[in-house]
Order: structure tokens, then C-alpha cells, then sequence
């Protein structure tokens, strides 16, 4: 299927899901339902006055700013775990005990520890983040060929043109993968950090419609993020994740 007829096609069913929210919230004639008229409405006013865009900005520096550091320690500690068997043993089962505990509770322990600070609110965010990204690169550092390590070594490539050449390629499609998956985890859960122990963002924004029942407020809050976050899942990461695997056709 071409681009354009995928393109279209998503059109047509964003237009159609469009198409029942406008008849539901006409069916249930209810301010908890509004329709889409309605939601438009509170997302212009809220941009009017600035507070969407701004709390949207701010929304969008912490999850850039937990986002590259749980992609970064992540992928340090995935790439030992692989490349170690004694390691891997010695601290997978810590990764696992990371990987299952709530989000909530690593939330709520890390603003009880550190305080309803920015730097508390950032470090929950990575630490809920780091153990799927250590998982995902873990099994790329583990499926890296052999054969093309003994390669490096026969024509005794330089380690670091050897890191470039050889390692990374291998690995960059993992990246990739943890990338794409770590961004819709880790704006979902900043939200929710913001909501419990921050005073702006799309978080903040959200707990005082819901404490004032303006289920406008909410929708057009909500949808205006997910469509940032879209846009950038679209523009950058799934061209780059394409990019990242064409070694492998």
C-alpha cells in the first residue's frame, strides 16, 4: 500500500471516530460528554491565553530531559548485562524487581525521598523508564555476531572505528526500538508525576479540570498533547527507526 493510500485511510477513520464522538455527545446531551465543537472551543481559549502551549512546553522539557537520561543509563546497563554473563546474572533479577514495580509507587517514594522538587519529578520518570530500556538493548548486546567480532579483531580495526562499524550498527535498531516505546511510556507517566507534586504542566492542568468536572478542559488538554507526541513519533523517531534497519534488507 502506497503512502498516500495509508495516509487517506487514516483520515477517513480519524474523520469516522470524529463522526461517533459528535453523535454520542448529542445522544447523551451532557456536559460530561462534550462534543467536539466544545473541546475545540476550550483548546482555542486555552491557547489564547498562553497556558496551553506553555504548559504543553514545559510538559514536553521533562520528558525530553527523563527521556534521554533513561535512554542513556538504560542502554549502559542493558549493553553490560549482554555482553556479560556473570553481570547479567549477578543484576538481571535487580532489573526485573525494577521492571515490575509500579510506577506509582516509584512516584510516590521518590517525593517522599527528595521532595516535591523538579529534579524528584524527573528522576521517578527515569527510573520507571531505565529497566525497559535495559531489557531491550540487553537482548541486542546479546545477539551480537560473533563473526563480525572476530572480524574487527582479524583486521585489527581500532576500537573505536570497531564500536562504529561493527558494535553500533548491530545495535541501533534495539535503540531505536526502546526509543519508540520509551516515548509513549514516558510521557504518559510525567503526566501522572505532574499531577501528584508538580504546579504546571499538562498534568497540573488536567487534576484541576478534573477537580472543577470540565471535561472540555480534560479532552482538549489531552488531545492536544497526544498529538505533539504523535507528531513527533511520526516526524522523527519512525523515520529514524526505518533509517536504522535498512542495513538489515
Amino acid at each position: 500500500m502506497s503512502a498516500a493510500a495509508r495516509l487517506l485511510l487514516t483520515a477517513v477513520s480519524l474523520l469516522v471516530l470524529v463522526a461517533v464522538w459528535q453523535v454520542a455527545a448529542l445522544w447523551v446531551a451532557s456536559p460530561l460528554l462534550p462534543g467536539p465543537p466544545a473541546v475545540l472551543a476550550a483548546m482555542v481559549r486555552a491557547t489564547e491565553t498562553g497556558a496551553l502551549p506553555t504548559n504543553i512546553a514545559i510538559t514536553l522539557g521533562r520528558v525530553a530531559a527523563s527521556f534521554f537520561i533513561a535512554m542513556a543509563v538504560g542502554s549502559a546497563i542493558g549493553i553490560a548485562l549482554g555482553r556479560s554473563v556473570a553481570l547479567n546474572e549477578l543484576f538481571g533479577p535487580w532489573v526485573v524487581v525494577l521492571l515490575n514495580l509500579p510506577a506509582l509507587v516509584v512516584i510516590i517514594l521518590c517525593y517522599v525521598w527528595f521532595g516535591l522538587t523538579e529534579a524528584a519529578a524527573i528522576t521517578a520518570v527515569a527510573i520507571n523508564k531505565i529497566p525497559n530500556v535495559a531489557v531491550t538493548m540487553r537482548e541486542g548486546a546479546a545477539a551480537l555476531s560473533r563473526d563480525l567480532d572476530e572480524m574487527a579483531k582479524v583486521y585489527r580495526l581500532p576500537w573505536s572505528r570497531a564500536l562504529r562499524h561493527v558494535t553500533l550498527p548491530q545495535l541501533v535498531p534495539f535503540f531505536a526500538a526502546s526509543a519508540r516505546s520509551g516515548l509513549a511510556l514516558t510521557w504518559k507517566i510525567v503526566l501522572v508525576v505532574e499531577l501528584l507534586g508538580r504546579s504546571n504542566g499538562v498534568g497540573f492542568e488536567l487534576q484541576t479540570a478534573f477537580q472543577l468536572f470540565d471535561v472540555a478542559t480534560i479532552l482538549a488538554y489531552a488531545l492536544a498533547f497526544t498529538a505533539v507526541v504523535q507528531l513527533i513519533e511520526v516526524g522523527l523517531l519512525q523515520p529514524w527507526e526505518r533509517r536504522a534497519n535498512r542495513w538489515r534488507r
